[in-house]
């Protein structure tokens, strides 16, 4: 299937959003994040863990699928192929990855936001884990910026195969 190139722009225009969004909320959630750890004020502890939870639910998880299926999208009808290149392979496993890892923690985010609401001391409250989490995810999704910018060389066994049948089809 290829798309027509308004299709195309269409599709791709999703996915740089989408990408970008999801990079921008990953920051703003590292900044919540930071700020929940090291505030010594009870009421920004304690108001930190439910907005990280609204942020992930209504923010994150969205942008991360909108960003993986646009992707799909671009990668199966476009020119660059699902599995033909090292670069996409790469951009789809850390796509895949993060998605994964943020929806299977969702659950320790509303752990948090609940613990925030009940705890009396607010060292019950605190964790390093949205911090580590973000923090990942951020140099994560800025890996799969650069990859989307350089585009470096290579590809693998199945698109060479595919650029041998094509040069192969070609009339001489």
């Amino acid at each position: 299937m290829r798309l027509s190139p308004r299709e195309r722009k269409l599709a791709l225009t999703t996915h740089v959003v989408a990408s970008v969004g999801w990079l921008g909320a990953v920051a703003a959630t590292l900044v919540l994040a930071v700020a929940g750890m090291a505030s010594q004020d009870a009421q920004t502890v304690r108001a930190v863990y439910p907005a990280l939870e609204v942020m992930g639910w209504y923010a994150l998880v969205p942008l991360s699928f909108a960003s993986l299926l646009s992707g799909l999208t671009i990668s199966l009808a476009g020119k660059w192929g699902l599995l033909q290149h090292y670069w996409v392979v790469t951009k789809l496993v850390i796509n895949l990855v993060a998605s994964a890892v943020l929806v299977l923690y969702m659950q320790t985010l509303g752990a948090l936001a609940d613990t925030a609401g009940s705890a009396a001391e607010l060292g019950a409250i605190r964790s390093s884990s949205p911090v580590l989490h973000a923090g990942a995810a951020l140099l994560l999704l800025l890996a799969a910026a650069i990859l989307s910018v350089f585009k470096p060389a290579g590809r693998t066994r199945h698109g060479w195969r595919e650029q041998q049948r094509t040069r192969a089809a070609e009339p001489t």
